[in-house]
């Protein structure tokens, strides 16, 4: 069967690549799962789509009668039926899952949080309390990946997606500039074919859609 993922119908030139579609896309690639694309209004959001995700975000995918939102439990749902994104010995497993929670919950919150006020020209704020925060959670980052090709496991997992995709924010800001084990890891993470697939895919969809 084929998965159906959701996403926006537009995006702003500054989200293009950047939406979080793409980890699914990118999830989907790597392990071979054949899946079509539907598209939401970002400006009308329809009752039917609220009803169904009542934040009215993207990414939602459908799997025959099972309907899911936000992308980590997205690629945790992929990654329990697909062992390309989650492996299955047990101490892999949770190490993999250690990791993905660890992308969601304490990398990425500081990256979006530092983003927004960026975008948003409150530079103040950004560079006087969120700068250093981020490059905090940089620099613990750092001597994890200095010592290992991927984040989890010892092999390229759904891990590697949420935490290649927080940090391929603070690159697109500049912000790995300090970091080059960090700048080696997203490079060689966005090497890999399936990610250059999904971004291609949504960058044509996006551009389609304009």
């Amino acid at each position: 069967m084929t998965l159906v993922i959701t996403t926006f119908d537009w995006v702003p030139d500054i989200s293009k690549g950047y939406v979080r579609d793409i980890r699914v896309r990118w999830a989907c690639e790597e392990a071979g799962l054949p899946y079509h694309v539907e598209t939401t209004s970002v400006r009308e959001k329809t009752l039917p789509y609220m009803l169904r995700q009542p934040f009215g975000q993207v990414p939602m995918v459908d799997d025959g009668d099972i309907s899911l939102f936000e992308s980590g439990a997205i690629l945790l749902y992929l990654g329990d039926r697909h062992e390309a994104l989650i492996p299955r010995d047990p101490r892999q497993r949770a190490e993999t899952q250690q990791w993905m929670i660890a992308g969601l919950n304490t990398l990425e919150p500081v990256i979006m949080a530092y983003f927004m006020a960026k975008i948003s020209d409150q530079n103040e704020t950004a560079t006087g309390l969120l700068q250093p925060r981020l490059q905090e959670r940089l620099r613990q980052l750092t001597p994890v990946l200095a010592k290992r090709e991927f984040i989890a496991s010892g092999c390229f997992t759904a891990a590697d997606i949420l935490i290649c995709e927080a940090l391929r924010l603070v690159a697109h800001m500049d912000e790995l500039d300090p970091h080059p084990v960090l700048t080696d890891y997203v490079q060689r993470m966005t090497a890999r074919p399936a990610f250059q697939q999904a971004l291609a895919a949504q960058l044509d969809h996006f551009t389609e859609a304009a």
